[in-house]
């Protein structure tokens, strides 16, 4: 073990996919309540870097270099079993299409209780009395209605909206967000940006929010990291990259896509 800084360290990590490098040498540091924007084109490692966190890469993935370390943990060193104990109530994930992970023929509550059940026992009306106090605290006017509409009767916003409480259930210091607006109309990627805001107030919450769209990260990340073909290629404080950027790569990247500033 290092001498680890911040709640969750990435240390000269090496990723590849069936022996083929997707990242390569990328360190930074999450601090507690932070949040980091890792931004760059498809294809730059982005997801891959965040879905190794969680043990996600698949059976074709491997860490084969440095160290990702949470509360003196070697993530890559975990069992699957490991993994399952901690991802959901210690990390979790955003996905950029909630509403897709969901049961159609279930209700909405029906399959949160299920998922905070695999990590504690808790009676329905608990659960109920928590998923309604959460969801009423991040905006949602009517979470008794919510909890009882099945995937289907709710909007692409709103299911990625209920996604987003669905991972703050068990509290996780970080959430781990990939994507979560770039299926979203402008009016609504300002409802999450604002809601992860609002999070990160209520529950001290570090986040990393991966996305090509660096209007979205401006708007929430206190710092950026900048990827480009598996390689960090900048990194610091938002204003810094954001404003005065280091590399042409980032100067394209901020040309290319509209602003979404906090309000």
């Amino acid at each position: 073990m290092s001498n680890v800084e911040g709640i969750l360290q990435y240390s000269h990590v090496d990723i590849c996919y069936n022996r083929i490098p997707a990242v390569c040498d990328v360190s930074f540091t999450l601090e507690k309540g932070e949040i980091l924007g890792i931004v760059g084109e498809s294809g730059s490692g982005k997801s891959t870097l965040i879905r190794a966190a969680m043990g996600l890469l698949g059976p074709n993935g491997l860490v084969t270099g440095g160290n990702i370390w949470y509360q003196g943990i070697n993530l890559p060193d975990l069992s699957v079993r490991a993994f399952n104990r901690i991802n959901g109530t210690h990390l979790a994930m955003i996905f950029q299409n909630a509403g897709s992970s969901f049961c159609p023929i279930r209700t909405v509550g029906s399959q949160l209780l299920e998922a905070v059940r695999a990590h504690e026992r808790i009676g329905k009306s608990q659960f109920r009395a928590r998923a309604v106090k959460l969801l009423n605290k991040i905006g949602f006017e009517d979470p008794q209605r919510v909890l009882d509409s099945y995937p289907f009767e709710l909007s692409g916003g709103m299911n990625q909206r209920v996604g987003i409480a669905a991972a703050m259930l068990m509290r996780p210091e970080i959430l781990l967000a990939d994507e979560p607006t770039s299926a979203l109309d402008a009016s609504v990627q300002k409802q999450v940006v604002e809601e992860m805001l609002l999070l990160r107030r209520l529950f001290h919450t570090s986040m990393i929010l991966v996305s090509h769209n660096i209007g979205v990260v401006r708007a929430v990340a206190d710092k950026v990291l900048v990827m480009c073909k598996g390689t960090a290629v900048e990194y610091g404080p938002a204003k810094q990259v954001l404003e005065q950027p280091a590399q042409d790569y980032t100067r394209t990247l901020i040309a290319a896509v509209p602003v979404l500033r906090r309000s």
